[in-house]
């Protein structure tokens, strides 16, 4: 499928007069293809920011961010411009209640829904399927853990992945990363929120002088992610 069939199909409608445009200015590809959506979820619509790159990519992640955070943290636009640029499409999405204006985040329940609903409508954006990742950082990373196999994802980007509240390491949710697919887990060593250990499905790489934020060196972890994703046929 060509990305302008992809963009200009019955399937992909105008929202507010936007039309895509190739070529991001500020960001490090050149050849690629920006567009704002919003989505209808069974909780309210959330925004969606497309960047493709030209040719078709064959793998897409599609990220989320953090409660009360929005899709460009540091570490997610570092993200964004490194796996566009190895030809990975990459969607950033924000949940509904953010779009609604709220910091306070939803109930775990009603993420999930919304989250499910908006990686499902994007895939079927596409005539011919590619491989689907989810992620994202924080309460994000969460709902791509839990949502994973029923998002029909093959992998989970998890970026400062909150194993505990701060000072609260009995209340784990390790249990999240058991997503039935591979997890890549990138965390700070000075995290308050703590760090997950590695098992067989999950794999941690733990960033020296990084807190809960990740901001030192977004662009040293966006290359730690690259080198998962080519790790396993992912990225280019």
């Amino acid at each position: 499928m060509l990305l302008s069939a992809f963009l200009r199909g019955t399937g992909f409608p105008p929202v507010n007069g936007l039309s895509a445009r190739a070529g991001t200015g500020g960001l490090p590809y050149g050849d690629a293809v920006h567009r704002s959506d919003e989505i209808d979820t069974p909780r309210g619509p959330a925004r969606v920011e497309y960047d493709l790159p030209r040719p078709d990519p064959t793998t897409l992640l599609v990220l989320g961010h953090g409660a009360g955070g929005t899709t460009d943290a540091p570490d997610l636009l570092a993200l964004r411009d490194a796996a566009v640029a190895a030809g990975v499409g990459v969607v950033r999405v924000t949940q509904p209640y953010r779009v609604a204006g709220r910091r306070a985040p939803a109930p775990a329940r009603h993420l999930d829904e919304a989250w499910t609903a908006v990686a499902r409508a994007v895939l079927d954006r596409f005539r011919h399927r590619p491989t689907l990742l989810v992620g994202g950082r924080s309460s994000g990373a969460r709902v791509a853990c839990r949502t994973a196999r029923d998002c029909g994802a093959a992998g989970v980007v998890a970026l400062a992945f909150p194993l505990h509240p701060p000072g609260k390491p009995e209340r784990s949710r390790a249990a999240e990363l058991a997503a039935g697919v591979p997890v890549l887990v990138v965390n700070g060593d000075r995290d308050p929120f703590g760090v997950p250990e590695a098992t067989a499905d999950v794999h941690v790489e733990v960033r020296p002088g990084e807190g809960h934020d990740l901001r030192r060196d977004p662009h040293g972890t966006a290359e730690v992610v690259l080198r998962w994703l080519r790790a396993r046929g992912w990225a280019g």
